[in-house]
């Protein structure tokens, strides 16, 4: 439940010879970090519409554990992680190949940090990063573990050894952030809370600062300002840039309420989406509507940094899922899985329509169309643009399928997450992936 685009003309930064784009490396086959943006960037990539149970999935394999974390992709390895027993007490990193769905290797780990498993906490929530090299995974008991495309450990680190216990209510469930060289760690436990730059080459601390000191599930992004990048971290009442380089803090924003889930979207030229919810029960939620929007990153002549809205939505709202961004359009998703579609310059509201279900996993979009996936499995396929016209519904599973373990705890089994390769689709729920296509 922590789970937690660019548009046409959004603005592409080089970032140490690397094509960045909304908080991902991306290549032609790849999807390295949570969300990676949502919107993919290959417009004439060719992503299934329609499947079922009965057809259109190409595999489907059980996973070592459990787990709420996204798929992450690298031409055709696609890494996930899980975990498994009473405490948490053993950690899995799995490697499957993408066009079959075969295993590749599995890694396991012992959890540094057990504590009990419930529904109610994070149960590998945090997403891995991926290049190259291999995969980067963080695990909410603090466990962060970089392995080499073949699943050997590069190298291994203890957050709660290096800087103490983690506790946090409902758990740690900020995803990694990355680019060439560093990873990036948000831990917003309940005491000292905290960022972490870490080289992704050694894993040795780069800088090490304080974290926002609310209620957040949400993932850190680099955001493009002009020529560099911020890091930003959305928490509950406040969203703060950081330096990538140095994690000094280069603004605050505080003029927000119920943004304790959605992660921000990048958009280029120092923009981003934000998301907020309501109805948490949290302090400060009641004006989530005015919270969600598009927000700006300014620096004046004097250097400093400031960020304010642009626009703010008039009536949309967020839910664990985060808004997306795609063809001039910005697509918000609330608690009961009522779409949004607003102009993305503007914030003028285009139409509002219901979907299958509730959304526990970012929308992804390509071409002309954007995905929502229902915690339920039912993904709903729209036609991107200013009025509604649906192009799917489909299911992945039916309840028959769900196994007594697969249950989320919160009225069956939960579709987390989704990413995309080639032309294919990768669906995650707790306990199974899915290839869909290609």
């Amino acid at each position: 439940m922590m789970l937690t685009p660019s548009t046409a003309y959004s603005t592409l930064a080089i970032l140490l010879g690397l094509t960045f784009h909304a908080g991902g490396l991306m290549g032609g086959e790849s999807w390295s970090s949570f969300q990676n943006g949502g919107s993919v960037t290959d417009e004439d990539r060719s992503l299934p519409v329609e499947w079922s149970p009965e057809r259109g999935i190409t595999w489907q394999v059980q996973l070592a554990g459990y787990g709420q974390s996204s798929p992450v992709i690298d031409d055709h390895i696609v890494y996930v992680t899980s975990t498994s027993g009473p405490s948490k007490e053993v950690l899995y990193v799995e490697a499957f190949d993408r066009a079959t769905g075969k295993r590749l290797w599995l890694h396991e780990a012992k959890n540094s940090s057990p504590a009990e498993n419930s529904n109610y906490v994070s149960r590998a929530a945090p997403t891995p990063v991926c290049d190259a090299t291999g995969v980067v995974a963080l695990f909410e008991g603090g466990n962060l573990i970089a392995l080499d495309r073949r699943g050997q450990t590069r190298w291994a680190r203890d957050f709660v050894t290096d800087f103490g216990a983690i506790n946090s209510r409902h758990g740690v469930g900020a995803s990694l952030e990355h680019d060439r060289s560093h990873v990036y760690a948000w831990i917003e436990r309940n005491d000292d809370p905290f960022v972490v730059a870490v080289s992704k080459e050694t894993g040795e601390t780069v800088w090490k600062s304080g974290g926002l000191g609310v209620t957040s599930w949400s993932s850190p992004r680099l955001v493009p300002v002009g020529e560099a990048h911020h890091l930003v971290l959305s928490g509950m009442g406040k969203i703060v840039g950081l330096d990538p380089q140095s994690g000094d803090e280069l603004w605050e924003f505080n003029e927000i309420s119920g943004n304790s889930t959605p992660t921000p979207i990048p958009l280029g030229n120092g923009r981003f989406l934000i998301g907020a919810t309501e109805g948490r029960g949290e302090s400060g939620d009641g004006r989530a509507a005015e919270s969600n929007g598009v927000m700006q990153i300014r620096q004046d002549a004097g250097g400093k940094f400031t960020a304010e809205f642009a626009w703010r939505a008039r009536k949309a709202t967020s839910s664990f899922g985060s808004p997306v961004a795609h063809r001039g359009h910005a697509y918000f998703v609330n608690r009961a899985g009522v779409i949004y579609c607003l102009d993305l310059e503007t914030g003028e509201q285009r139409y509002v329509q219901r979907t299958a279900s509730s959304i526990w996993a970012t929308p992804l979009a390509v071409g002309d169309r954007v995905y929502f996936f229902g915690k339920d499995g039912t993904t709903t396929v729209i036609a991107s643009g200013s009025k509604f016209e649906l192009r799917a519904a489909n299911k992945l599973w039916v309840n028959e399928q769900a196994a007594p373990g697969a249950r989320g705890g919160f009225g069956g089994p939960v579709l987390y997450a989704a990413a995309a390769g080639a032309s294919q689709l990768i669906l995650r729920r707790g306990d199974i992936l899915y290839g869909i296509g290609e």
